[in-house]
């Protein structure tokens, strides 16, 4: 059994364009995000990705996105408001100068510490519990994801705590990922997890979730989370260019 997972980030707005920050206010694409939109569906369409479910952020930049690749694909959207963007609080629709105005180095901060909240916002392992609950759903739910492929429209943030938690990196390494551009994709892969004592299996290998990282997942109130797959990272910051 496996199942690939492709978390796309959505078109721009003129909030990327201007450098502000959106968090979960509602901001529209712009018509330079809708052009990456309808590319990046050919792109699928031309490459047979196997997209067979779509799901996205209840966000209309992420929706819009999802719509315009739907339309391609000839698939409905879902939407899963788990699959929003970081709450930023205070910081939302401020400009990174106006954020770097009023709370000096707090914001180089909230890139380096997962566990951060911007004032009135979430944290990143607090994304990446949400986002996670999302897929785990899933997989239990669709049964006709082996195989196939599901498609998750949603922001940067998100995707990346979620990459990292799908992946099971500790919490530390969160931000390893680089920002993730427009319309630019995470592509993963689910097989059933292999470890030690399978049968046929070699005397190397360690398959077993760190302590550590399990009394994370609970710190971050993920410890209920399945873990009969393993989750093996195909590309990041996939992208094509209208």
């Amino acid at each position: 059994m496996q199942r690939r997972l492709i978390l796309l980030r959505h078109g721009q707005t003129s909030y990327n364009a201007t450098k502000r920050m959106q968090g979960q206010f509602d901001s529209e694409l712009s018509d330079h995000g809708r052009a990456q939109a309808e590319t990046v569906a050919r792109h699928f369409v031309s490459h047979d990705m196997g997209i067979t479910k779509i799901v996205a952020s209840d966000l209309q930049r992420a929706t819009e996105t999802a719509q315009i690749i739907g339309r391609e694909l000839g698939l409905e959207v879902t939407q899963d408001a788990r699959l929003r963007e970081t709450h930023l609080g205070q910081w939302q629709q401020c400009s990174h100068a106006e954020v770097d105005g009023a709370y000096p180095g707090a914001r180089v901060r909230w890139r380096h510490d997962p566990e951060f909240c911007p004032p009135g916002g979430e944290s990143r392992v607090q994304v990446a519990a949400r986002t996670s609950s999302m897929v785990f759903d899933l997989m239990d739910s669709y049964a006709d994801w082996d195989g196939h492929t599901v498609l998750l429209v949603a922001h940067g943030g998100a995707i990346g705590a979620l990459t990292a938690r799908l992946l099971e990196l500790p919490v530390p390494n969160y931000p390893l990922f680089n920002g993730l551009k427009n319309t630019a994709w995470s592509q993963l892969l689910a097989r059933p997890r292999y470890t030690l004592g399978d049968q046929d299996s070699p005397d190397t290998g360690n398959a077993a979730i760190p302590e550590n990282l399990l009394a994370l997942e609970q710190q971050a109130g993920q410890g209920d989370a399945p873990r009969d797959d393993q989750w093996y990272l195909e590309a990041w910051n996939a992208q094509v260019m209208p």
